[in-house]
């Protein structure tokens, strides 16, 4: 029993790599990192096989210190620190693996990073629209709450970016005004700060305009003599404007009513003029004919 206890703790050490990510810390405030740089660097190592395997448990990473490892005259700070190319050497001290292993190789040995100006720059949003709304309705430009937004990145990467929008923003068969919260549309987000990332879209629907010509609606005949009353003609045809949706119901005609009145009139031959009542959100331009011969006998 002692012997076999005994042997288990003596396995031999065995090499093995690891590969940890790299954590960058400490970027001077004026300066971004930007996306040129070593992400990760592997470690090849000799333990016992037991402390390999706890090793592989860990989340092990290498921090990367750039004002310590840049800001070579300590009284100057981070203000010695240009932008530019930078190559930092890999210290295996900051590496915690522990006393009971040996570091046989890194690699890389340094870590190639690259430094830019941080600026930020204000950026009118825009709202690309997509799909159509229903039909006989005409969808206003967005209006986007709020209008701007200002973008922190480096310097060369903020100067390429012409504007700023939204997701686009479905109209779907939209008969109705609408809101909606939309994200903003960037397309490399880890390379830029946003002072906000959601904003409120609003949308006017507003419905289209059109003509109808509706022909020949009979004359009704209000107050009727107790004699034998002739209109000609008989009929009056209108000219109508208003939405389409309205203009196309298929009740329209029901809804337009054209009528006379003759209260008071004695047999005689007369020119009068029709009424005509028609929907409220619709507007007659025209009617023809305007003045009607009327007859009582």
């Amino acid at each position: 029993m002692t012997i076999v206890i005994f042997t288990a703790c003596t396995q031999a050490p065995k090499e093995t790599n690891l590969l940890l990510p790299v954590d960058y810390t400490n970027v001077p405030d004026d300066m971004i990192l930007t996306h040129f740089y070593t992400d990760k660097i592997e470690v090849k190592i000799k333990c016992r096989p037991k402390h390999i395997e706890t090793l592989s448990k860990k989340s092990l990473v290498y921090p990367a210190d750039i004002y310590t490892d840049l800001a070579f005259d300590p009284a100057g700070g981070t203000d010695a620190i240009e932008p530019g190319h930078y190559l930092l050497p890999v210290d295996k001290t900051r590496i915690p693996l522990g006393r009971s292993t040996s570091i046989v190789n890194i690699t890389p040995s340094y870590l190639g990073i690259r430094l830019e100006e941080k600026v930020t720059r204000v950026f009118k949003v825009t709202v690309p629209l997509i799909g159509k709304t229903a039909k006989g309705y005409l969808a206003r430009p967005a209006v986007c709450e709020p209008a701007t937004v200002a973008l922190t990145g480096a310097k060369s990467l903020i100067n390429r970016i012409e504007q700023l929008s939204t997701k686009p923003v479905d109209l779907a068969n939209a008969n109705e005004n609408f809101k909606k919260e939309v994200p903003l549309d960037l397309k490399q987000p880890e390379l830029f700060t946003a002072a906000q990332s959601i904003f409120v879209v609003s949308v006017k629907v507003q419905s289209l305009t059109g003509t109808r010509t509706i022909k020949q609606i009979p004359i009704q005949i209000q107050n009727r003599p107790a004699k034998k009353v002739s209109i000609e003609p008989s009929t009056i045809s209108i000219d109508l404007k208003g939405p389409h949706e309205n203009l196309n119901s298929t009740t329209l005609t029901d809804k337009i009513y054209a009528f006379m009145d003759l209260e008071g009139l004695k047999p005689g031959v007369y020119a009068r003029h029709a009424y005509i009542d028609i929907p409220v959100e619709l507007v007659m331009t025209n009617a023809a004919p305007r003045v009607f011969t009327v007859k009582i006998e």
